[in-house]
């Protein structure tokens, strides 16, 4: 089981715990173990996971909670306090900006126990005097809601393929035989269910039981032997697509091969990750949809963008560097937060130039291989980088991204974007939106504008492939490569073995038509070398 749907129910748990107001230092062990978990973003099973006692913050209490998730399916004390709470009301903890100690005071002083009955409350300026709210609170939390109603009963693509993977060896396990299809065929980034096919038999209490494993509906289609293309063709596509194509003229279903579908239908072949958007569309683009170097995992020469002990991440130096080499790499870019993320531990120049003598005595002992000086520089309210130019110079390479001051319009966004870009230091521009899938939306910025930035002042853009970020958004990588704009994909990765999550920024970028040519994550260690070289604009 995915370390991350572990970490849900420890979230969930600590959650709950806070609103039946438990004892905090209890509520803080859970909450700092889900976070654990979260970064780990591996599998766990009842065979590997006492290995994890030898992380700090994960004791016998903690360890015995997660064989009940591995046995039982779930933290029997989660079991409890969901018993003893509305469901109504845990989904109110759903809501950003609603924590437990307000959800209690919606709960208790005000008896609001429905996403409804606060959408009545806000609507009719209930909340606006109680104490700890206020009119702008209440509108915010308007707002929140409205999103949360829009995205409920999703899923991001790295969690929903881990739900998957769960379910297909479920069914393997009962004897049937399935393959993927729908939105998680398509790799999509976010998914409203997870769709198998299959030409087996499957009864309905095994299916009630899939269901329970995943927050969103699970379909299983079953068919003829005979008809299985035509089957897997029509719930792949998305309707868009299969309407433009004139896929429901066909008149038989019988077919060998998606090939010969696409065939009768007069089209060019599409792989399934490109069947989401209009026939149009992509025979515009179909040089690009078409070309043989599009994007593969196996591209990858190097890691760029991974966050050390030195600032929030759970590895040294060393244990990151060591996985990453064993796993084939040339090289591995450090990028741990700068002085202003005190939230994460930001490095001070002090510690900066602590790291590079670690860095070095390390590069000196492999010589095929290179720790890159990296930093994620803050990029500040008004725009400029964290430390100095004299600091920011040193480093071989700088993601310069926005970690606050969110409340921004488009306007104001993308002129502190682009003063960024301007900065003859940056390197990459990180995770262009700052948006969190199905938690956070971005904050509004002119893709284009700052794209035109990006290409005339030689920064390459980040897709960070964290599931709940992929960002900058697949849409806009076409707009980049028209303009000569290389993409890094970056995992974001907080511990060592997260560096997998660069499987899901290829799963989109491949939806755009990304070539490894625009990728710098394909170069070699000497042609990434010779680009930092010739990046910077002094």
């Amino acid at each position: 089981m995915n370390s991350l749907i572990i970490a849900e129910q420890f979230h969930q748990l600590a959650k709950l715990m806070e609103l039946h107001q438990e004892n905090v230092f209890k509520v803080k062990a859970i909450s700092n173990a889900a976070s654990i978990l979260e970064k780990l973003n591996q599998d766990i099973n009842l065979e590997n996971y006492h290995s994890l006692a030898e992380i700090k913050g994960i004791g016998k209490n903690i360890l015995q909670k997660i064989n009940e998730v591995l046995t039982h399916g779930k933290i029997i004390e989660l079991e409890e306090y969901e018993n003893k709470t509305p469901e109504t009301v845990i989904e109110l903890l759903n809501i950003r900006g609603l924590g437990p100690s307000k959800v209690f005071k919606l709960w208790k002083e005000l008896n609001i126990v429905s996403v409804e009955e606060l959408i009545y409350a806000c609507k009719n300026n209930l909340l606006k005097n109680v104490k700890g709210f206020g009119e702008k609170t209440q509108q915010t939390i308007y707002e929140n809601v409205l999103l949360y109603l829009q995205h409920r009963n999703k899923l991001q693509l790295g969690i929903a393929l881990s739900v998957a993977e769960e379910i297909s060896c479920i069914l393997q396990q009962n004897g049937i035989n399935t393959e993927l299809t729908g939105e998680l065929r398509r790799q999509c980034e976010v998914v409203n269910q997870i769709e198998f096919i299959t030409t087996d038999k499957i009864d309905t209490s095994l299916l009630q039981k899939i269901q329970q494993l995943s927050d969103i509906p699970v379909v299983v289609h079953t068919c003829k032997r005979e008809e299985y293309v035509f089957k897997l063709f029509e719930t792949t596509g998305s309707s868009d697509f299969l309407e433009e194509i004139n896929f429901y003229h066909l008149k038989k279903h019988t077919y060998k091969s998606e090939e010969e579908i696409f065939n009768e239908l007069k089209h060019n072949y599409l792989p399934a990750f490109q069947r989401e958007c209009s026939k149009e569309y992509y025979e515009v683009n179909r040089p690009i949809f078409h070309n043989k170097n599009l994007i593969q995992l196996e591209d990858f020469k190097g890691i760029l963008h991974c966050h050390t002990q030195y600032s929030d991440g759970l590895n040294t130096i060393d244990e990151f560097a060591d996985f990453v080499r064993e796993n084939g790499c040339e090289y591995f870019g450090i990028c741990d937060h700068s002085q202003s993320a005190k939230y994460a531990n930001g490095l001070s120049e002090e510690r900066v130039f602590q790291q590079f003598q670690v860095i070095d005595k390390y590069n000196k002992k492999h010589k095929n291989f290179r720790i890159l000086k990296g930093i994620e520089s803050d990029i500040l309210k008004d725009g400029s980088l964290d430390y100095s130019a004299d600091v920011l110079s040193q480093f071989d390479f700088v993601v310069a991204s926005i970690h606050n001051h969110f409340d921004m319009n488009e306007e104001e966004a993308t002129k502190r974007l682009i003063k960024a870009i301007e900065n003859p230091y940056t390197t990459i521009l990180g995770h262009l939106t700052g948006r969190l899938l199905l938690i956070r939306r971005g904050y509004p910025v002119n893709h284009k504008k700052i794209i035109d930035a990006c290409a005339a002042n030689n920064v390459v853009i980040e897709l960070n492939a964290n599931t709940y970020r992929l960002d900058i958004d697949w849409r806009w990588l076409q707009y980049c490569m028209h303009k000569g704009v290389k993409i890094a994909i970056n995992p974001d990765a907080h511990e060592k073995t997260a560096i997998k999550d660069i499987q899901y920024g290829v799963m989109v970028a491949q939806k755009a038509g990304l070539t490894k040519e625009f990728c710098i994550n394909t170069m070699s260690l000497k042609e990434l070398l010779n680009f930092l070289k010739h990046h910077r604009k002094l």
